[in-house]
């Protein structure tokens, strides 16, 4: 029995996959528990504008993607810190910090969990860090960090 599947099934396939089931174990397992449905001519074609939709809504975000990698470039964020002896800054500067400096210094949204931060930002200075900003792009924030007066 052929039917397409409404969420992950182990062993089976992936959502909105189209697979073929023996008869007992989609009538009594996957169309119970709402796992899959039968593969009809009306649910292939919700299938396929599903699909369609998955693909529109990933290319968008792909773009939007880009658009922010293009803004980043540019960008430079400034943020200061309390510090004491040798430079040494109180605590550290996180990813956080520079994601609001970015909206509130060029109005560039990006989620804090995007910045990736090798080493510790605890010292004055300008940093390179990168930003993973999804479908394998990478864009490169700069951050100056100077003394709080």
């Amino acid at each position: 029995m052929k039917v397409i599947l409404q969420q992950d099934v182990r062993g089976q396939g992936k959502k909105g996959q189209m697979v073929e089931v023996a008869e007992g174990y989609a009538r009594n397992f996957l169309l119970p528990r709402k796992l899959a449905v039968p593969a009809t001519a009306d649910a292939m074609n919700t299938m396929k504008l599903q699909e369609k939709a998955r693909k529109a809504e990933e290319a968008r975000q792909k773009a939007e993607a880009e658009a922010v990698a293009e803004k980043l470039k540019g960008a430079v964020v400034k943020l200061t810190a309390k510090a004491g002896a040798n430079g040494k800054l109180f605590g550290t500067i996180t990813s956080k910090e520079i994601s609001e400096g970015l909206l509130s210094q060029h109005g560039i949204e990006l989620a804090k969990q995007k910045i990736v931060i090798d080493e510790p930002i605890k010292a004055f200075g300008t940093y390179e860090l990168k930003a993973k900003l999804g479908f394998e792009i990478s864009g490169t924030v700069y951050v100056v960090v100077a003394e709080e007066k």
